[in-house]
């Protein structure tokens, strides 16, 4: 059986503004091309650049069927390999991060540079030329700290996603930035629903308390518009003003999407209160209600920016259904924990927020593979976001699997 065209075929029978099928959240066959067709081709948010800050520093992920490592290399450059020693494949760093002199295999002492050039491998004879097994390169591009990684052939462009997102991030001065906490979390659910559930808040007012002190969902902006919202634009013009790229910027193809949004009413954080949960500013606009930059770039990440911390978020697939959820809190490097902030203060809203999300897609999940499942029509005012994440993800999937086809087909 051909599974591409098993899978095209299940893609093209979306319903226009419904969502996804069951079997596109469960089956094998599907998570196999969504891995092949998006994961193994695309960028990967991998991590930030202040976590390799030294050579020798070191952060590892999985890339569905891809290890990767990341690593800060002795003339300061961060570089990307596939986690597999060139001897036997076993892998050179087991854990999530460290700090090594050089990248040594833990199976037969195979030594490679920082740079990935084999530098040792014993036993192998005097014809044995080192030079045929360095480390395999990845692609890996760095943008206002954020390292994103591809682990295809081919290397996607990078350029017209770096140049919409540095004006937006650049003003909150992620370089002094470090971690002050990460959650990792297993969601038992298709990493499709994790996206879905974080690009719409029709949820919220019943899951979410602690983030509804001091976010409110702007439908204006939950799918592709904006302008027509005068209380938006006006602070848009605030922020702008102060120096703050805040419009909405959406990639063509819907991959990527940049904007600012309001908090409610005297909240400047993500926090109990509202008030801030770091001392000090991560930016230098002089305006103190910046509201929350979010940016998303699928498959693999969201973030909010706020004027005390920013929070980066990272998906992973694990297996069709399972998926890796990486949740990091930075804050100025300078800052101190009990000192300039409270660690609970600072993570209590989005720990809360992430296990409620946890709780609704594995729900979902249950519900979605139930052979009595029919797809539901989206709210055309509160969820055209999640709509638009799935019609990206059905052009893409159907423009890989069999060629380009019109947008308005699935749209």
């Amino acid at each position: 059986m051909d599974s591409k065209k098993t899978v095209f075929d299940l893609v093209s029978q979306r319903k226009p503004n419904h969502s996804l099928p069951g079997a596109l959240y469960s089956s094998e066959e599907v998570y196999r091309q969504d891995l092949e067709q998006i994961w193994h081709k695309d960028w990967i948010f991998a991590g930030h650049t202040f976590e390799v800050a030294k050579p020798g520093q070191y952060i590892t992920l999985q890339v569905g069927d891809y290890p990767v490592v990341i690593v800060r290399s002795k003339d300061g450059e961060v570089r990307a390999f596939h986690n597999a020693c060139r001897h036997r494949g076993a892998k050179v760093c087991e854990a999530a991060q460290g700090k090594v002199a050089k990248l040594v295999c833990p199976y037969h002492k195979w030594t490679f540079e920082l740079d990935g050039k084999l530098l040792f491998a014993g036993n192998m004879g005097q014809d044995f030329d080192k030079s045929q097994y360095n480390l395999k390169p990845v692609h890996c591009e760095v943008v206002n700290t954020f390292i994103y990684v591809c682990v295809g052939v081919v290397k996607p462009d990078f350029e017209s996603f770096r140049n919409a997102v540095d004006p937006f991030v650049a003003p909150h001065n992620l370089e002094d930035c470090k971690v002050a906490f990460e959650s990792n979390i297993i969601e038992k659910g298709n990493w499709k629903l994790v996206f879905e559930n974080n690009r719409e808040c029709y949820h919220c007012d019943g899951s979410h308390p602690e983030l509804l002190n001091s976010f409110v969902d702007n439908l204006s902006v939950g799918g592709t518009s904006g302008e027509d919202d005068p209380e938006l634009t006006a602070y848009w013009n605030k922020c702008e003003k102060a120096g703050l790229p805040s419009r909405l910027v959406m990639d063509i193809h819907g991959r990527f999407r940049m904007t600012r949004i309001p908090l409610s009413s005297g909240a400047v954080s993500y926090t109990m209160d509202g008030k801030p949960a770091v001392n000090g500013r991560l930016d230098k606009s002089g305006e103190p209600d910046i509201g929350a930059l979010l940016y998303f770039n699928y498959p693999s990440t969201w973030n909010h920016f706020l004027g005390d911390h920013a929070l980066s978020f990272r998906v992973l697939p694990i297996s069709a259904t399972e998926t890796l959820v990486t949740t990091k809190w930075l804050v100025h490097n300078t800052a101190m924990e009990g000192v300039d902030y409270d660690l609970d203060r600072l993570t209590k809203v989005w720990i809360a927020t992430n296990d409620q999300d946890r709780t609704l897609v594995e729900g979902t999940q249950r519900g979605v593979t139930s052979p009595s499942f029919e797809p539901g029509p989206f709210s055309e005012t509160a969820e055209t976001g999640v709509c638009q994440f799935d019609d990206w993800y059905c052009n893409t999937m159907l423009d890989r699997l069999q060629g380009p086809i019109p947008l308005k087909s699935v749209s």
